[in-house]
């Protein structure tokens, strides 16, 4: 379905992207309060703080819950930003409201199960505020859509979608994998919805941030939302991914925005080059697969089987170094010949059954 989609209408500065900055957790009043005020003077637009954390496991701080709302409307009263909050029941979304959350974001594991997500649509309607919706933890697009589909069938059209990349079993450089892929595709098909990216719990580690931000910008994200803490390792929780307000204003200053509306006549002569080469490998692809289903009509009379397991291995170990010769990777030439050879298969056996 195609959503009904308004401008977020969301405050950030000419020369950078939306910004939403705060702590991971609302730990303290004087936590929130320091590290408010330090973000206002740099700039920062809408605060962010964890009320209500979901853990992994029990026995984490899980945050101050209500208690911890009226810091944030003294963060709104005192510094003029905007606020907002994590929400994944109807009673938080019913509490945010009440204490003048500006906007709310709805977590990764919320977003994966379907009833919650209703639920949360369902204390939505009549309601008019930005609601942001994080990927599921799982790599599911339709997932994702899903929900957002729930959120703006309930009334809500200032929505927007956070991208914090995927849980993987197997954890090599990021905390979640990012997979830009899958936002990349989100963005094909729902171009009117904002996407921000939350680099913090993409990378894990404040390193990583930076370069994250800029690659977000590379891919015209929207906006960037990240945890900053005016004490990052005293932090209760997700301290290692978390940044001082002064560190994350440098990271700001030395981001390059660029602008995706700008076409350049050069630029469109060498789209023009790629859209023919498209076109030379469509054709190369389809005389490859008429030649593989005259193989398949030979292994048909001569009753052998499809799959040539020896000769599979051959293509793929001789491709793979052509590509690595030619400055592609091996595994990204590894993965179009499994493609094109899973084709090869599928049309053979057609041959072989009629």
């Amino acid at each position: 379905m195609d959503l009904e989609l308004e401008k977020l209408n969301l405050p950030c500065d000419s020369d950078r992207p939306l910004v939403i900055a705060g702590p991971c957790s609302a730990e303290t009043e004087e936590q929130v309060m320091c590290t408010a005020k330090q973000l206002a003077e740099k700039g920062c637009h809408i605060f962010r703080a964890g009320v209500w954390k979901p853990r992994t496991k029990p026995g984490g701080f899980e945050g101050n819950g209500e208690a911890a709302l009226p810091w944030l409307a003294q963060v709104k009263k005192e510094t003029g930003m905007l606020i907002s909050t994590e929400v994944a029941t109807p009673e938080h979304v019913e509490l945010a409201l009440k204490y003048g959350v500006d906007v709310l974001w709805v977590g990764a594991r919320t977003s994966a199960n379907p009833f919650a997500m209703q639920a949360l649509a369902d204390s939505l309607k009549g309601v008019d505020v930005p609601v942001l919706v994080k990927n599921p933890v799982n790599p599911d697009l339709e997932l994702w859509i899903g929900a957002l589909e729930r959120i703006n069938q309930a009334g809500i059209k200032r929505l927007g979608a956070i991208h914090r990349g995927f849980s993987s079993y197997d954890k090599k450089i990021y905390r979640n994998l990012p997979m830009w892929q899958i936002p990349i595709e989100l963005h094909r098909r729902l171009p009117e919805l904002p996407i921000i990216c939350d680099p913090s719990h993409i990378g894990g580690t404040r390193e990583l941030i930076a370069p994250l931000c800029q690659q977000a910008m590379d891919l015209g994200f929207d906006g960037l939302i990240v945890e900053s803490h005016c004490e990052p390792d005293k932090a209760w929780s997700d301290a290692k991914q978390q940044v001082t307000p002064d560190v994350l204003d440098y990271i700001l200053s030395l981001l390059v925005v660029r602008n995706e509306s700008v076409t350049t006549e050069g630029i469109n002569v060498l789209r023009k080059q790629i859209d023919e080469l498209d076109n030379q490998l469509m054709d190369l692809l389809a005389k490859r697969m008429r030649v593989c289903r005259e193989i398949g009509q030979y292994k048909k009379e001569h009753n052998m089987t499809v799959l040539q397991t020896a000769r599979y291995n051959e293509i793929l170990e001789k491709r793979g170094a052509q590509g690595a010769l030619c400055g592609m990777g091996a595994k990204f030439v590894k993965k179009i010949f499994e493609e094109v050879h899973e084709e090869s298969v599928r049309q053979q056996i057609e041959i072989l059954n009629k």
